[in-house]
């Protein structure tokens, strides 16, 4: 058997799926708007959110996210939702609650989930539809895009209308870079085991904060679900790629009563692929932090003299205040800093840009290792990712040995400015000199990105808010301090 079928975690593989890669928030929306719009009366749709705008176009001049939804509870199809209800303030409380409110009228059922770790989110994006008499048509999709304003952006960059806030220098439509699996086959069914498990979780939606709870009560919003109807069989085979389902849950209190220490199969998972890694690990990142998790990545350095990492980041944090930039930049900095003296040359940052010169805002969460495994999904590398929000990730294996280096090498030509059939895209011998002889190149989007070093007053301050705030640790006590998951 093939080392990547191990299991990292308990969880298992499943085979027979097909895995398509849906790249950009247009292209996801437009098969969302296909097989939403296919769903008939006794069909099932469920989804998680950790922000959902019900004003978000789906296209230019289709329907909104709402709207979308409505329609089909409207044709008799069971609508389940579970969203993130967040801290109070520039977050998402207002308009999930108000998404909610809508799909609760309209005949479904929206609750707003606020059963963390303090300090964290539920930031999960999954959606599920099932087809009652078509079972062969049942999808999933798994990633990191939400449906609210700002996804819905292309290859072009152009950014998406309803603009969300970003920091300034990405301009009033800020180009935003994004990836979601779309996954038939058995492990549709896995993905929606993560939605019934937290549905099914009998702890009050409000049980921890007197002014939640009144919020909770005057938005109408339930405080406890409805039985799920009975489960159906999974759905046939539909392919040959191999898919595992990550995840990551705290440790808190009440417990979650499917994880009651938590769970960190993720970071178990990218541990298992980073040890095994021998050429290359691709990675697209929010924010890539962390000394914790770049550990993992600059063991294999130090072990393999042939790896190279290539990582892709936003050009500046998503708020780089003069109080909210430092502790990002702090943590990013810290896993640059391990990295480089790990692999020297062999490591490299790089930022991305539009045609007029816009950077672009890079909130994808992929991994590709060797080319033969790869991971879409919510969970970015850092150690909140990892232990301490709602995370869910798909790993996906090929036996062909294609779909990770398809990826790959369309997000590469994208980025670089190259033909997909250019033959340099598929050589893992050197893929580093590539990228730097693409920069400045004529059609290419990258930036060489190193961290800026922050003053030593500003460390000071800026380290402290990063371990507590930014990247809390949400393992049990006996595993904080080292590198076990």
């Amino acid at each position: 058997m093939n080392d990547w079928f191990l299991p990292a975690s308990e969880r298992p593989w499943t085979s027979g799926n097909l895995v398509v890669p849906r790249v950009h928030g247009a292209e996801y929306f437009s098969r969302l708007l296909q097989v939403v719009g296919a769903a008939e009366r006794g069909d099932r749709i469920y989804f998680t959110d950790w922000r959902g705008d019900a004003d978000e176009r789906m296209t230019d001049d289709g329907p909104t996210v709402a709207e979308l939804l409505r329609a089909a509870a409207g044709r008799g199809v069971e609508v389940r939702a579970l969203m993130w209800r967040s801290h109070p303030g520039r977050l998402n409380g207002e308009e999930n609650g108000h998404l909610g409110r809508i799909l609760n009228e309209c005949g479904g059922q929206a609750l707003l989930d606020e059963r963390v770790r303090r300090g964290g989110s539920h930031h999960q994006k999954l959606f599920v539809v099932r087809r009652r008499d078509h079972p062969e048509q049942d999808v999933a999709f798994v990633g990191g895009i939400d449906l609210c304003h700002g996804r819905r952006d292309d290859a072009s960059h152009a950014g998406d209308p309803q603009a969300p806030p970003l920091d300034e220098r990405y301009g009033d439509a800020p180009p935003w870079h994004d990836v979601m699996a779309e996954i038939r086959g058995p492990a549709v069914a896995h993905v929606l085991d993560t939605f019934t498990e937290r549905w099914d979780d009998d702890t009050p939606l409000d049980h921890r904060n007197p002014y939640r709870a009144l919020a909770h009560r005057i938005a109408r919003m339930p405080r406890h679900t409805e039985d799920l109807p009975p489960r159906w069989d999974p759905p046939p085979e539909a392919g040959r790629h191999q898919v595992q389902l990550l995840r990551t849950y705290p440790r808190k209190r009440p417990a979650y009563p499917f994880a009651p220490e938590g769970e960190r199969s993720i970071a178990r998972g990218y541990s298992r692929a980073f040890r095994r890694a021998r050429r290359l690990v691709y990675v697209e990142d929010q924010y890539f932090w962390s000394d914790v998790v770049a550990t993992t990545l600059a063991d294999a350095l130090r072990r393999e003299p042939g790896l190279q990492v290539i990582g892709v980041v936003p050009r500046f944090p998503e708020e780089d205040s003069r109080v909210g930039g430092p502790p990002m930049i702090y943590g990013q900095r810290l896993a640059w800093d391990l990295l480089h003296e790990a692999g020297g040359d062999r490591f490299a940052l790089f930022d991305l840009h539009n045609d007029a010169g816009t950077p672009v805002y890079v909130h994808a969460k992929v991994c590709v290792v060797d080319d033969e495994w790869l991971t879409i999904g919510s969970d970015n590398l850092n150690l909140r990712s990892w232990t301490h929000d709602s995370e869910l990730t798909c790993a996906v294996v090929d036996p062909a040995g294609e779909l990770p280096r398809d990826l790959r090498t369309s997000l590469w030509a994208e980025h670089l400015g190259l033909p997909v059939e250019d033959e340099r895209l598929s050589d893992l011998d050197d893929p580093m000199s590539l990228w730097l002889s693409r920069l400045g190149a004529p059609g290419s989007r990258i930036r060489l990105h190193v961290p800026t070093e922050l003053p030593r007053r500003t460390r000071a301050w800026a380290r402290t808010a990063y371990r507590t705030l930014y990247d809390p640790d949400g393992r049990p006590r006996r595993l904080r301090g080292g590198g076990d998951f």
